[in-house]
């Protein structure tokens, strides 16, 4: 999501982070792995790392000029 943001890809970024929050689960919470053909969680649940990862992808896109937009430039 972060690098479709970074590039000026937007919507593409958008798609993405909807289709990965709609998966989480009734409290939205997500696990280490998700597998898309049984549509079950897999590995460590909750995960730290995934929740990190989607808030700071969710300020990117909230935020075109935030960090990963900095980044871009580097």
């Amino acid at each position: 999501m972060d690098a479709l943001s970074s590039v000026g890809r937007q919507e593409e970024a958008l798609a993405l982070f909807e289709r990965l929050a709609s998966v989480a689960n009734d409290l939205g919470l997500l696990s280490e792995e998700y597998d898309p053909g049984a549509k079950r969680f897999l590995g460590n649940f909750p995960q730290a790392f995934t929740h990190v990862a989607l808030v700071n992808s969710a300020f990117n896109l909230w935020n075109p000029t935030g960090p990963a937009h900095h980044r871009q430039k580097a």
